[in-house]
């Protein structure tokens, strides 16, 4: 073996136990399921332009409003402007749940941009999944305003008096309960808000890291003419997408969706930025480490704590879709262009962090190869393999976990309503949540 070899070598086994870790069996427990087109009314007090949304998000974006209801033929068989307000794309659930037992749910931005959603409304839910009759109950629906002008810039809705926030303001996609409050990640800023458990906007934080500002070229301070890795380092759609409470210190930790960008524009590396706030003081700690994303994983969608020190992580692909079905040439109504592959729910260990920053993965299990010997599916998956007895979550966005119990998780997907697809051909994704029994993962260390 050559010197060089060698170094290579060790270069590789020193790396190794960032990303090795244990593979665990998952069982499907229970299963439910919200529809992909679920609708809520607006508040009474919202400006008449909320009752009909996406109307921003034909073929020209928002360079032409279509205002006409349903009259824009959806990929996924689901016509848009909708009437009211979609119940779509659950992006984050709270570690702590609500005095009757409910669930805190985050919807997200609206549809997928600042540019189209200026007339969908930020809200966060109080959810119950029954898993008897396999729906989920939406308790209570609470929208996001700023009526004592706490944002620090100009929102969509400015003039009005309730100042109902929008989608072209933020995009919330995780979710804690501290106290009285309400703490949102989102990803425009990126920043953190501080809101009433009724909505009411107290605070808004920016991202500080080493004394300076994180920004994401939908900042309100970032140029057209701004440059990648200098002007704005973190990614579009690449903000909070997993924000987890501490239980023993109290401590925020807000995990970046994906890699920032180096002063060249170029990623920084296979690994997330996850950085500790004091939701008490309100600053940054200058406490982080590195979650190490496996190989095709691109992206995280959720991220909470177990117990003080071990957390859930959701890494994920861009992929929807079973890999059995993928296209071999050009896209077809029978095929998935990109399918799933890397779905995994990730165990950390925050108290073990190498010399790089980088936090130890203690063991995962894989989204794609879930066990359901009891067959409680209760979705059919398109495959082009047996499926008999194995249950599998195919979706492109999956931002959702919780601990359950000592032996339970509860995962649910955002929808991405009306964009995304997975578990059937040509069908619009509906919001799922399913119940695993994890006993293994959960008891590893």
């Amino acid at each position: 073996m050559t010197a060089r070899s060698l170094l290579t070598a060790l270069a590789l086994l020193a790396a190794a136990p960032a990303c090795a870790d244990t593979a665990f069996p998952a069982r499907l427990a229970a299963h439910a399921v919200l529809p992909a087109l679920s609708l809520i009314v607006p508040p009474a007090d919202a400006p008449r332009d909320s009752w009909v949304s996406g109307k921003f998000t034909g073929p020209d974006g928002p360079a032409r409003r279509v205002t006409a209801p349903m009259s824009l033929p959806g990929a996924y068989g689901i016509a848009r402007p909708f009437i009211g307000q979609p119940l779509q794309g659950l992006s984050g659930f709270a570690m702590q749940h609500a005095a009757d037992g409910s669930i805190y749910a985050l919807t997200d931005n609206g549809f997928g941009s600042k540019a189209n959603s200026p007339d969908a409304l930020l809200f966060f839910h109080r959810i119950v999944p029954d898993f008897e009759t396999g729906t989920v109950e939406v308790r209570e629906t609470v929208f996001l305003r700023d009526p004592d002008f706490r944002v620090p810039f100009r929102i969509a809705l400015e003039g009005t008096d309730a100042r109902y926030l929008t989608g072209a303001d933020f995009d919330p996609e995780s979710i804690q309960i501290v106290g009285e409050n309400v703490w949102i990640g989102e990803e425009f800023g990126p920043y953190l808000i501080r809101a009433t458990l009724d909505g009411r906007v107290l605070s808004v934080h920016p991202t500080i890291s080493g004394g300076t500002e994180l920004r994401g070229p939908d900042h309100p301070a970032v140029s057209a003419l701004s440059a990648a890795g200098t002007d704005w380092q973190v990614p579009r759609s690449g903000g909070y997408e997993g924000m987890a409470l501490q239980p023993g210190s109290g401590l925020l930790w807000a995990m970046l969706e994906k890699p920032i960008l180096a002063p060249d524009g170029t990623p920084e590396g296979q690994f997330l930025r996850v950085m500790a706030f004091d939701p008490a003081t309100g600053v940054w700690t200058g406490d982080a480490f590195r979650f190490p994303l496996a190989d095709g994983a691109t992206a995280i969608g959720d991220f909470n704590f177990i117990d003080d020190t071990r957390a859930l992580v959701i890494e994920r692909d861009n992929g929807e879709g079973d890999p059995s079905l993928a296209c071999s040439g050009d896209r077809a109504p029978d095929c998935f262009p990109n399918p799933a592959r890397v779905k995994n729910v990730v165990l950390i260990d925050t108290e073990s962090v190498d010399a790089n920053g980088l936090v130890r993965r203690i063991g995962h299990i894989d989204l794609m190869n879930i066990a359901d010997p009891d067959g409680l599916a209760r979705l059919e998956t398109d495959a082009a393999r047996d499926l008999t007895g194995i249950f599998t979550f195919p979706f492109f966005t999956i931002e959702d976990v919780i601990l359950w119990d000592d032996s339970h998780i509860l995962v649910a997907n955002d929808n991405n309503l009306p964009f995304s697809s997975g578990r059937k051909l040509g069908a619009a994704a509906n919001n799922e949540l399913i119940l695993l029994s994890v006993p293994g993962l959960l008891t590893a260390d």
